[in-house]
């Protein structure tokens, strides 16, 4: 059967510039193609586990605009179940500008709009569906008050939590305890565990700390340097897959899902986290984030190579 996995988060219009570099503070730069795709972390999740095998239901808000009714259907085209993605007349769908160089790496500035009135009562409108989840995913581009509510809720049915601590900020130590999967990277993480991250060992180091925290397990994204995951004794480096990144928009949110998809699938956490690096590893390959979602298909072809 396939895993049912509950997203509650942002949904985004990301505007999408190409440039030769990025721009130092107060200059101008050209810039080349424009793209406009659907994205928000939340939402970019949900889609990633849905082409990933899952069945997945998204817990939203959108502006009562021509980008939210894109981004709702968006979310169906793909095979979202999206009855608790609310429109809000108060506000407008969240944008996303989104500025990415030659080498794919970007800067995005972010106007969440109709994300940050999401409220915990959106949440429990949701409940039932919760309750009966493998697995709700988590992230912080809604209001704290909503994470702690869905938090809540998922513990009261023993759903396990995954929470993908972005964009960084401190989160109280009673959150982290309670969330069965943390999911940061290493500028979340050194923001969490108040040590520097810029290596596996480093990120060891930091993975340690949380768990002294009540933490229970962490799987700490490092970019093209792969990941570190650590459960209780026993933690390790995977390694990045080798591929030519053309845009890292929306990679992290593909290995999240893949890490959700494998351990709902029953792989263990080491094995997961390598499914889920082969799900990000591919979104680099491709311009923006939700198009750069990659199929089952396609992970498994690399995360299991034929000879």
């Amino acid at each position: 059967m396939k895993p049912k996995l509950i997203v509650v988060g942002s949904m985004n219009m990301d505007l999408i510039v190409r440039a030769s570099r990025l721009p130092a503070p107060g200059e101008t730069v050209t810039g080349g193609e424009f793209h406009k795709a659907a994205g928000g972390k939340g939402a970019n999740q949900a889609v990633a586990a849905a082409r990933l095998g899952a069945q997945v239901y998204m817990v939203g808000r959108v502006g009562q605009d021509a980008y939210g009714n894109e981004l709702r259907e968006g979310l169906v085209e793909n095979g979202v179940y999206a009855r608790y993605v609310y429109s809000d007349s108060q506000a407008h769908t969240g944008v996303a500008v989104i500025v990415v160089d030659a080498q794919g790496e970007n800067i995005i500035v972010v106007s969440p709009g109709a994300n940050w009135r999401l409220s915990a009562t959106d949440v429990e409108k949701a409940a039932d569906v919760i309750a009966g989840a493998d697995m709700l995913l988590l992230q912080l581009e809604v209001s704290l008050a909503v994470i702690e509510s869905a938090v809540e809720l998922a513990t009261r049915h023993a759903v396990p939590v995954m929470l993908n601590p972005a964009p960084a900020q401190e989160l109280p130590t009673a959150l982290m305890r309670r969330v069965a999967y943390l999911v940061p990277n290493a500028g979340e993480a050194a923001l969490l565990s108040g040590i520097p991250v810029h290596d596996p060992d480093s990120a060891r180091q930091a993975a340690a700390h949380l768990h002294e925290f009540g933490v229970e397990r962490l799987v700490i994204t490092l970019g093209d340097q792969g990941a570190y995951y650590s459960q209780e004794s026993d933690g390790a480096h995977v390694p990045a897959y080798p591929v030519a990144p053309v845009d890292t928009t929306g990679a992290g949110d593909a290995l999240l899902a893949g890490l959700a998809v494998g351990l709902t699938s029953g792989m263990g956490l080491a094995e997961a986290v390598r499914f889920g690096s082969a799900a990000g590893a591919l979104a680099t390959t491709r311009l923006g984030a939700q198009p750069s979602l990659p199929t089952r298909k396609e992970v498994e072809a690399l995360f299991n190579p034929k000879d």
